[in-house]
């Protein structure tokens, strides 16, 4: 498959993430698929394996946080492998703290299906909104 084609299933996997049928979003991903998101000290940090984990990661996403911008800046292909240049800005909710983060994603896409994600993220930033103190409780 060429590059132009793996930006289009990215992107159509980025607009099924934003819906609420996950059937789309498993069809757009293979069985083996693994998802690296860094850090400590935040809830969605880990490696996510298969179909349950993608499926365990985005019900942890929905029941931590808030996402009210997400951007896409720039998507650059080669290959099988497609960068995604963002940002994003939220708030998690058990704090009530509000967040923004820069973020590139890796993602591999292997016969029209992705097969690894790994997030380039601003973990500090994600990790301070989601320390308790007196000032963020609500």
């Amino acid at each position: 498959m060429n590059a132009p084609k793996n930006v289009q299933v990215v992107k159509d996997f980025f607009t099924a993430m934003g819906g609420s049928d996950t059937r789309d979003l498993l069809a757009l991903t293979c069985e083996g698929i693994e998802w690296i998101i860094p850090g400590e000290d935040w809830p969605l940090a880990g490696t996510y394996r298969g179909h349950a984990g993608l499926a365990d990661l985005l019900q942890k996403a929905s029941e931590k946080m808030e996402t009210s911008v997400m951007e896409f800046h720039e998507f650059v292909a080669q290959g099988d492998r497609v960068l995604v240049v963002g940002f994003a800005r939220g708030r998690m909710k058990a704090t009530n703290r509000r967040w923004e983060d820069d973020w590139v994603f890796a993602i591999t896409v292997r016969n029209g299906k992705l097969t690894h994600i790994r997030e380039y993220i601003d973990t500090q930033a994600l990790a301070r909104a989601c320390e308790m103190d007196a000032s963020s409780l609500p």
